[in-house]
C-alpha cells in the first residue's frame, strides 16, 4: 500500500512504525497462508509452480514446481523478479535442499508447434507429474489453471504473493539462466550468458548480423526478420487475404 503522511505504516497492533519516503510503495513478500489453511484442512501436499522465459527469443521455457516443507521455509524467498542473480542462487540452493521440487522443459521446437502459452502450460503440467509426491492441490503464477487430477488454482501475481509459487519461480529462473549460460558456450556471439535470450539491443544486433541460430523461436518477429536476412529459402510470402496489396511470411520451422 502507499505510505501515509509522511510515509508511515503501522502495524496491525498499532504500535509499530516504519517511515518510509513519501510515494514510496511497500511491498509485502509472499507468505504460507494460503499453504497452511489448506494443510489445516488435511490436504496435503501442496505444490506452487511457476515458468521462467517466455518473453525471450531463445532458449526453452523453464518451469518448475515445488512443495515446500512447512517446518523448513528458508528465508527471504519472494518473487525471483524482485531478487539479485546472487541471492537467487543463494536461495536456490536452500529451496533444492528442503524442499520437493521438479523442472520440466518446453523447447524452442515445441513453442514454434504449440505457441508460446501452451508450451508453457504443458510444461507446468509436466513439472507437477514429475514431483516425487503426487500433490493434492496446486497453486500456479498466471491466469491459466492447468489440466491436474488435483484441484488447482490460478494466481494472477502468485509469485508475490504465494510462497510456494515464489519458490518455483527461483528454481526455474535459476535453471533457465544457468542454461543460457551453457548455450553461449555452444552459440558465441549472441551473448545468451548475459542477456539470457531476451530481446535487448546486443541480442537483436548479434541476430541481424549472425542470423538465427537452432535455439532461437523461428515464429518470433525479430527472428522472422533474421531468418528472412540469412535464410531467405525458409521463408515464403504469400498474400495476406485482408489487405490485397501486402504479403506475409510464411516460415518453415523444421528448415
Amino acid at each position: 500500500m502507499l505510505a501515509h503522511d509522511p510515509g508511515m505504516i503501522r502495524g496491525k497492533s498499532g504500535k509499530k512504525r516504519i517511515d518510509l519516503p513519501k510515494g514510496v510503495i511497500a511491498v509485502t513478500p509472499p507468505s504460507f497462508r494460503r499453504e497452511r489453511a489448506l494443510i489445516k484442512r488435511g490436504v496435503w501436499p501442496v505444490a506452487g509452480c511457476d515458468e521462467a522465459g517466455r518473453g525471450p527469443l531463445a532458449g526453452p521455457v523453464v518451469a518448475a514446481a515445488v512443495v515446500l516443507d512447512p517446518t523448513r521455509i528458508p528465508k527471504g524467498i519472494d518473487d525471483s523478479k524482485r531478487l539479485t542473480a546472487d541471492r537467487r542462487e543463494e536461495l536456490f540452493e536452500q529451496i533444492c535442499a528442503t524442499a520437493s521440487f521438479s523442472v520440466a522443459f518446453a523447447s524452442p521446437a515445441r513453442i514454434d508447434r504449440d505457441n508460446i502459452l501452451r508450451a508453457s502450460l504443458w510444461a507446468l503440467k509436466r513439472a507437477v507429474e514429475s514431483l516425487p509426491e503426487s500433490p493434492k492441490h496446486v497453486f500456479v503464477d498466471g491466469r491459466d489453471r492447468l489440466d491436474t487430477t488435483c484441484n488447482c488454482d490460478a494466481v494472477i501475481g502468485g509469485d508475490g504473493i504465494v510462497v510456494s509459487i515464489a519458490a518455483a519461480s527461483i528454481i526455474a529462473k535459476v535453471t533457465r539462466d544457468r542454461l543460457m549460460c551453457a548455450l553461449a558456450e555452444e552459440c558465441p556471439g549472441y551473448g545468451f550468458e548475459s542477456h539470457k535470450g531476451y530481446g535487448v539491443p546486443e541480442h537483436l544486433d548479434a541476430l541481424n548480423r549472425l542470423g538465427p541460430s537452432a535455439h532461437h523461436r523461428s515464429f518470433f518477429a525479430p527472428v522472422v526478420a533474421a531468418r528472412e536476412k540469412h535464410q531467405p529459402w525458409t521463408v515464403k510470402r504469400e498474400a495476406d487475404l485482408f489487405d490485397p496489396a501486402g504479403v506475409v511470411p510464411i516460415i518453415s520451422a523444421a528448415e
